[in-house]
């Protein structure tokens, strides 16, 4: 009887290591807070990110070029919607992205009045497997960026959508940042001074959850 007894107890502590605690089973999501492994982002969590220190936000005229409108500062807030098991696709719903401290080098341009994203809230996906975010359109209508210019013939409205309605970048744990290169977007209306197209990069960094205690960072998984 007593080694029945031992051999059901040495089975239960080994199912016991086998199977995940309820615990670490909410643990293991695509996105964490303060370490790989940490506790799970919630669902309704607000993640925010401003720039990376000492970079700058660009929408160049040409995907290998300079020219055109340089941003010193830039920030994003978006809202968890989905944050499943580790190595699945978490969704968020971006609802505020902002541009200010704006310059420009195109000939004719004298000055940035300001930059307004429209049509939010985007769709953004992260995939736990490749840490690629997918930004995409949502049901206000194209992602799309209207950009006032001071000119030397005066103030002039350039609107600009993004192409295919989506754009890729990458994140990564070592900064705990997210990362766009070249995301073109497509003139929709405004003058000849304003540039038929405009290739938007920037890198925001650290993105933490805002509505946590202490806010920390955001880790993908």
């Amino acid at each position: 009887m007593r080694k029945l007894t031992c051999a059901a107890a040495a089975l239960t502590f080994a199912v016991g290591i086998l199977l995940p605690s309820p615990a670490k089973a909410a643990d293991d999501a695509v996105l964490t807070e303060g370490a790989l492994g940490g506790p799970a982002v919630a669902v309704g969590a607000v993640i925010t990110s401003s720039l990376k220190a000492g970079t700058a936000a660009t929408f160049y005229t040409t995907a290998t070029g300079t020219t055109g409108v340089t941003c010193k500062e830039s920030s994003f807030s978006g809202t968890v919607t989905a944050n499943p098991p580790a190595g699945g696709v978490a969704t968020e719903s971006v609802t505020a992205q902002t541009f200010t401290s704006c310059t420009s080098n195109i000939f004719g341009v004298t000055g940035v009045q300001s930059i307004t994203i429209n049509n939010l809230p985007f769709d953004a996906a992260v995939n736990g497997s490749t840490g690629a975010i997918t930004i995409a359109s949502g049901n206000a209508g194209v992602i799309q960026a209207t950009v006032k210019l001071s000119t030397l013939l005066g103030s002039t409205t350039c609107v600009y959508q993004v192409v295919d309605k989506t754009f890729s970048g990458t994140t990564s744990n070592a900064d705990n940042s997210i990362a766009f290169s070249n995301a073109a977007f497509a003139k929709s209306t405004g003058s000849v001074l304003c540039p038929s197209s405009s290739f938007f990069t920037a890198t925001y960094a650290p993105a933490v959850v805002s509505s946590s205690p202490g806010s920390p960072a955001v880790f993908v998984q």
